[in-house]
């Protein structure tokens, strides 16, 4: 019982979100801290890429956090914030970027790629089935070969 309990516990602690905020980064206003939280998670490590800077524990990271936390102290709206951000790393620092002209390969590039794979699946099995088989181009068997085939299968059958 005692070792469940223990496992049970390594469960739950490991169940929590790793956040790699340190403590010397946490404003001392808990409202400010909030926002700082919600901006992070919106904003994309561009050196992890698939993590928010709120979890990288990247250098980069560490100091784009502490640049949020910086411009939200300033009075800067999550907007602000966000704009400011992605003025100085483009729309990539955003986890969920805006469908707009630069970012379309982003938003509809897999799906082509998904489109033109099927395609070319459609097109190798189209041709491989008109391809004739291998002895379409042969000629027929003239009517001595026939005979002699014929032959052959009688003899055959009469054995078996």
């Amino acid at each position: 019982m005692k070792k469940l309990m223990i496992v049970l516990a390594a469960l739950v602690a490991l169940s929590t979100p790793a956040l790699a905020v340190d403590p010397d980064e946490v404003l001392d206003d808990p409202i400010l801290e909030q926002r700082a939280r919600e901006v992070s998670k919106d904003l994309r490590c561009v050196v992890c890429q698939n993590q928010s800077i709120d979890d990288s524990d990247s250098g980069i990271a560490k100091k784009m956090r502490v640049l949020v936390r910086d411009r939200i102290s300033q009075g800067d709206s999550n907007q602000e914030v966000k704009d400011y951000l992605v003025s100085r790393y483009g729309d990539f620092v955003l986890l969920k970027p805006p469908v707009k002209a630069k970012t379309l390969i982003l938003w509809f590039g897999p799906a082509v790629m998904v489109v033109i794979g099927l395609i070319g699946i459609i097109f190798y099995y189209r041709r491989r089935a008109k391809e004739k088989p291998e002895n379409a181009g042969a000629k027929p068997l003239s009517p001595q070969e026939k005979a002699r085939l014929e032959a052959l299968l009688k003899e055959e059958g009469n054995q078996s």
